[in-house]
């Protein structure tokens, strides 16, 4: 496993991460999510992404409760959580980076995963109505106050992100060190063109989400939908009807030959073209099983294959590289 800074933060995040969205506390309980988070760690794997609202709370329970039981040395791992949809409903108490959410926030993520702190925490989306500057304050809050150690952003635009540089330096606050952004081969506009800046001229990291496009560049939908993948299962229409387009897969569909000339899976081959760019600190892996996760951590050793006539050929094919 290769590690990569994350920002300008003096930590090192495996290239290859693990998360816990739709997965634990939903398709995956304690046992199997002990074995999944065991065989990413044992890869070298150490860092492990959360956030308070996925599956309400449940998923930072189950990953709380198998960090108890395996006995990993704190400072061996890291462990993300991210804040802004919130648990319940009410004034103050969901979508919102307000001060008062935020604090309250934050202790019962600890809670949830027995954790004396975090490493990092995410603005998990921007918040329109309470200013920038209430929100780095908050954060810088709860770093002097040892609940987390860096915070960062999650996909917010460049223009907010810079917003908060620039509110953290004017009053000495700890700035933000790392976005978390979806990108994949179909979803690259932001990631290669908005944050170019702030990648050159802040040395900004980024975690990057839904490497697979929640699993069409893994080739699965290829013939169609699996009865037991994510695109089946009820609350996914959405992915259904606007993520696999028959455009789209085709375009899988021309991919798979560059696996197969490389050795490697298409799922594989779409992880390390993630891995590929260097601006990226770490690409969060997502598996329902076992051997799925062994076979994703693979990515890893395909990186040096991809040269840049492979990945010419590749841009080639997808058609959307940004200009």
């Amino acid at each position: 496993m290769n590690y990569r800074r994350l920002g300008t933060a003096g930590i090192q995040v495996s290239e290859l991460s693990f998360g816990a969205w739709v997965t634990f506390g939903q398709q995956v309980g304690e046992p199997l999510a002990e074995r999944l988070m065991q065989t990413a760690y044992d890869a070298g794997v150490n860092f492990f992404d959360n956030a308070e609202s996925y599956a309400s709370g449940n998923a930072e329970t189950v990953m709380g409760n198998v960090l108890k039981r395996v006995g990993w040395r704190r400072e061996a791992f890291l462990i993300s959580t991210k804040f802004y949809w919130g648990l319940r409903e009410g004034v103050n108490q969901k979508n919102t980076l307000n001060r008062k959410y935020l604090l309250n926030a934050i202790n019962g993520s600890l809670q949830r995963l027995q954790l004396d702190y975090v490493d990092l925490v995410f603005c998990h989306r921007p918040d329109p109505y309470t200013p920038i500057e209430e929100t780095v304050w908050a954060m810088h809050n709860l770093i002097e106050a040892g609940k987390a150690l860096y915070w960062g952003t999650s996909e917010w635009s460049a223009y907010e992100i810079a917003s908060a540089l620039y509110s953290a330096d004017k009053h000495h606050l700890h700035k933000p060190v790392t976005e978390q952004s979806h990108y994949n081969m179909f979803t690259r506009e932001r990631v290669e063109k908005e944050y170019a800046r702030l990648f050159r001229e802040h040395h900004y990291g980024d975690v990057t989400w839904s490497p697979l496009a929640s699993g069409l560049l893994s080739g699965k939908y290829n013939e169609g939908i699996p009865t037991d993948s994510r695109a089946a299962q009820p609350g996914y229409e959405w992915l259904r009807e606007s993520g696999i387009t028959p455009a789209r897969v085709d375009r899988v569909k021309q991919l798979v030959p560059f696996a197969k000339e490389l050795g490697c899976s298409m799922a594989q081959l779409a992880l390390a073209w993630c891995l590929k760019n260097q601006n990226i600190s770490s690409v969060i892996l997502g598996a329902s099983r076992v051997e799925q996760l062994q076979e994703n951590l693979g990515a890893a050793q395909v990186v040096a294959k991809l040269t840049p006539e492979v990945m010419g050929r590749i841009d080639a094919v997808l058609g959307n590289k940004p200009q």
